[in-house]
């Protein structure tokens, strides 16, 4: 017969534990990553989803005996505690969880530094509490030590299970086919728990190992029909238009649309940037299509028109993969290529992955004069970075193909005195407010690029193609957003308008000037690039189009599923009209929802099984 009372005994440190931690992961969904409910039943399933993961860890200290039993219970709520706060300060700025890849990428630490900093508050302690309160209860001997029982811990560890499969159930209620949405972390989250995610992240990028293993040259048979399915002809009036000049490509840092032709207090927020596109192609509705990989997201979408990974950097996880990358094909064309970036060597394992690219040089920090008086916040200013490019730019053979990547503007967003050209933003928002004046820099820096190209005589002979790496500015700072855009609130249709980055292409000396609405992103830059040097990419594996094509589709996938037509924008399972977001039938979406499977689907079987290796 079970002693019911002895075992509430034995028990009562141990639930302790696993309410207090309960409470608090449900309080950080609530608080910290704001993670909404639409109904009850949501509301209920992530208030029960930490418990099954929560009994399951601090079960492992059942197995112990003795005071070390209890100590085992703080260690695993700070273990715990750990693997919540992490996420918390990851959250705040990428609005996003932590994915195994991320954890990997050690060499980013360093130069991360800063802006982890400037991410944790003071009310963090909060997290600690618990353990606090659990630590004093030990000391001061107010809970009795026990003997190990296997038979409760595995019961524990059963009921863990048990309540696992429950959570569950209920959840595939509210969201059907949840466990093959890998790509929406927050719907994990919000479903199954912050601790079973990783749990089931880990699974996830094991199964991602192993695809290469079993990949063999049939599995392009598929991809390369839909290949041809994808290929659009290129403009008759552009094709070749580029060839034989110098190709010159800004990556700019963090800046979105939303900038573009906007005044802050009566002032032009990119003056210049504003003046170019009158003289220019500008299109108003290219989306950037990045994830947690970012700026080398971005770099990769350029390089081989496919899509990085929903997690992690392909940089990283997959840098020694057989590609056959813009600055490759280029080479063989008698192209010069190289990039240009004052940052490490290794960061986003740069110096690993260009290899593989192709390019044939990286001007890394170490080419670059870097001290106190010319750099700020993440590196050398973007004024003194192309400065100091010139001579650099002057040194390679022509033609070549040449990519910056500028670093000013990068969150936290820091600018001395002297060089704000704008003023701050008045918000709750310290990262928005100051997002304006590194902005303002960013495009000051630019002008001084082309002035300085003009001057050099390297101006006329070269094209140059602007965009945006990626958002500056992320969901968490919503609210300040919404009272500059001049919006009650941001929804989850201004969300994905705010997706949006520019992309711009100055042909010097060419009479045309164009701002063109077609609906395009990142995955379209290599196949237009290649069509304005005149080399068809009829043959080459892509999942973009040219910008400049008469034939190409309207569209643009962004690396969670959501995506984008000259009509409808989808987001989060549901389908709103264009311009005013109004939210209408998911039948109207439908016709598109399977080419955006499509296209990330092949992209990934690609990447993660190799295949460009037997084509």
């Amino acid at each position: 017969m079970v002693n019911i009372k002895s075992v509430k005994s034995r028990l009562q440190f141990w639930g302790l534990g696993v309410l207090l931690l309960t409470l608090k992961i449900y309080i950080i969904y609530k608080v910290g990553f704001k993670i909404p409910t639409d109904n009850f039943l949501q509301e209920f399933i992530l208030m029960i989803n930490p418990i099954s993961s929560v009994v399951l860890l601090l079960g492992l200290s059942l197995f112990f005996s003795g005071k070390t039993r209890n100590i085992m219970v703080i260690v695993m709520s700070a273990v715990a505690t750990i693997i919540l706060y992490f996420n918390l300060v990851y959250y705040r700025f990428f609005s996003d969880f932590i994915t195994l890849p991320v954890l990997f990428q050690t060499n980013n630490a360093k130069d991360l530094s800063s802006s982890v900093l400037e991410l944790m508050a003071f009310r963090d302690l909060f997290l600690f509490v618990d353990l606090l309160l659990l630590t004093i209860l030990l000391v001061k001997d107010k809970i009795p030590t026990v003997k190990k029982q296997k038979v409760e811990a595995f019961a524990i560890v059963a009921l863990a299970f048990l309540l696992f499969f429950v959570n569950l159930q209920i959840a595939h209620k509210e969201r059907t086919e949840l466990l093959t949405r890998s790509f929406d972390r927050e719907l994990l989250v919000k479903n199954i728990g912050i601790l079973n995610y990783h749990v089931y992240d880990a699974f996830i990028q094991s199964q991602s190992k192993t695809q290469r293993v079993f990949a063999n040259g049939s599995d392009m048979e598929e991809i390369i029909e839909y290949r041809d399915e994808l290929y659009k002809e290129p403009n008759e009036d552009l094709f070749g238009i580029a060839k034989d000049k110098n190709i010159i490509v800004l990556s700019l840092e963090s800046i979105q649309g939303f900038v573009i032709n906007e005044t802050l207090d009566g002032e032009e927020i990119t003056p210049f940037l504003n003046e170019l596109i009158k003289e220019s192609y500008y299109f108003d509705n290219f989306y950037h299509q990045t994830a947690q990989g970012k700026t080398s997201d971005s770099e990769f979408l350029l390089a081989n028109s496919l899509f990085g990974r929903n997690s992690g950097s392909v940089f990283f996880t997959h840098s020694g993969n057989s590609y056959n990358a813009l600055p490759e094909i280029l080479t063989k064309d008698g192209y010069y290529t190289s990039v240009m970036h004052a940052n490490n060597k290794s960061f986003w394992n740069r110096d690993v992955m260009y290899q593989s690219l192709g390019y044939d040089t990286y001007f890394d920090i170490n080419s670059y004069e870097v001290n106190e008086e010319n750099s700020i916040g993440w590196g050398l200013k973007d004024k003194d970075f192309f400065e100091q490019s010139i001579d650099l730019l002057k040194s390679q053979p022509e033609p070549y193909f040449t990519k910056f990547i500028t670093l000013t503007n990068h969150f936290p967003f820091e600018l001395g005195e002297e060089d704000r050209l704008i003023n701050e933003f008045d918000s709750n928002s310290g990262t928005l407010n100051r997002y304006f004046p590194t902005v303002r820099y960013m495009d000051y820096a630019v002008e001084h690029f082309f002035d300085r190209m003009k001057e050099e005589g390297m101006y006329e002979d070269s094209i140059f193609i602007l965009y945006g790496d990626h958002y500056g500015i992320s969901q968490n700072h919503n609210r300040a957003m919404s009272m500059f855009l001049g919006k009650e609130e941001i929804t989850d249709f201004d969300t994905i308008q705010l997706q949006r980055v520019p992309m711009i292409v100055h042909i010097p000396g060419h009479k045309k000037q164009e701002t063109m609405d077609t609906v395009s992103g990142q995955i379209d830059l290599k196949p237009t690039i290649m069509h304005l040097l005149g080399i068809d990419s009829k043959y080459d594996i892509q999942f973009g189009s040219d910008l400049f094509s008469p034939e190409r589709d309207s569209f643009a996938v962004l690396r969670d599923g959501s995506f984008i037509t000259d009509k409808y924008v989808y987001t989060k399972g549901v389908c709103y009209r264009k311009p005013y977001g109004w939210e209408t039938s998911t039948a109207n979406c439908e016709p598109y929802i399977e080419k955006a499977q499509q296209d990330l689907g092949f992209s990934d079987r690609i990447i993660y099984g190799d295949l460009l290796r037997f084509y």
